[in-house]
């Protein structure tokens, strides 16, 4: 679905999901002899490759988009590498893969050394983070192509082939424990943008804020990568893991099993959300197909499992709570009538 703010602003989300399909359709092998060693279907969170009997290879590309604008109008370049770390390494987790490595891709107009190394020291910390290398990447210099510089990366794990979360065992009743975000993370920054472009970066509107708008559009997205993996070591159940990213809690329906979710006691909405509502005059439905508003990363475990899940998760998240549950609905995605503009 396009919303008509995300459309004015120059991103038609239907048209690049077609556009997804187009070149999904083309990339699968013609030839019949070929055996495919893909263990999922196109559309989930990440993808796996069966390399042993016992073993797959988790694969997640994604890069950082134009929050990379905000960052070139502050020539702060410290966090953007974190970002791209995030993206990848927080999708790669929700198929219960161990992220391992990383490879970036930094494509630029001209080489600028000082920029590069505050990339690269992003990227460090955020590796860090997560627990993994930068085992290697790309400097491409395009002048003829791109204006600025772009920053991408695919992120590599490993996964026992039957320890694999698809989403397929959610099941109604369910509860979806939903984990903070630190801001926009790294979607809805074209909309964020043209909402906010009259307004000054190195102040706080209204003091609404608690900080000047440009240190909390670049706040980095939060890694949840370790709390992650200790609640999939431990006893509890987990049955499906979803990173909240553009269109919501509508990545819950990129999990496999036949249900819908009912968001009935979302996280509190951080007032950048607001802020962008108001300015933009943005439906509370344009809001949900865009942003995260104030929830990073959602974790789907039997009712019987809500409270142990709860209890390790707060010891990261202390404002984590369950945000709603599994319907027998399928595809359908429930929320509170007036949310966010009441949240």
């Amino acid at each position: 679905m396009t919303t008509p703010a995300y459309s004015r602003a120059g991103v038609d989300q239907s048209l690049a999901d077609s556009a997804v399909s187009a070149l999904v359709q083309e990339l699968t092998p013609r030839s019949s002899s070929f055996e495919s060693r893909q263990v999922l279907k196109s559309g989930h969170f990440a993808n796996v490759i069966r390399v042993g009997r016992d073993l797959g290879i988790a694969l997640s590309a994604d890069g950082v988009g134009t929050k990379l604008l905000i960052a070139e109008e502050l020539n702060r370049f410290d966090t953007i590498g974190i970002d791209c770390v995030a993206m990848n390494v927080n999708d790669l987790i929700c198929v219960g893969a161990e992220p391992l490595a990383m490879l970036d891709y930094l494509a630029v107009d001209a080489a600028n050394p000082e920029r590069e190394a505050k990339i690269g020291e992003g990227l460090r910390v955020g590796a860090e983070r997560a627990g993994i290398e930068i085992a290697g990447g790309e400097l491409a210099q395009l002048g003829e192509v791109i204006r600025g510089f772009d920053l991408a990366g695919a992120c590599f794990g490993s996964v026992a082939l039957d320890a694999i979360l698809t989403g397929n065992a959610v099941a109604p009743g369910d509860a979806i424990i939903g984990l903070p975000s630190n801001g926009l993370h790294a979607n809805g920054y074209t909309l964020a943008r043209r909402v906010l472009q009259k307004l000054q970066l190195d102040e706080d509107p209204e003091g609404r804020l608690g900080k000047r708008l440009g240190d909390v559009l670049m706040e980095p997205t939060e890694i949840y990568v370790k709390p992650v993996l200790e609640l999939l070591e431990s006893s509890i159940e987990v049955r499906g893991l979803a990173h909240i990213t553009s269109l919501g809690f509508k990545n819950l329906l990129r999990l496999e099993a036949e249900v819908g979710y009912d968001i009935d006691e979302p996280l509190p909405v951080p007032p950048i959300f607001k802020l962008i509502q108001e300015r933009g005059s943005v439906s509370n439905e344009e809001m949900r197909e865009v942003f995260n508003l104030g929830c990073g990363f959602c974790c789907v475990v039997p009712s019987h499992a809500e409270n142990d899940a709860l209890a390790l998760l707060k010891r990261h998240y202390p404002e984590a709570r369950r945000i709603g549950r599994a319907t027998d609905q399928p595809n359908q995605v429930g929320y509170l009538e007036d949310w966010p503009r009441t949240g």
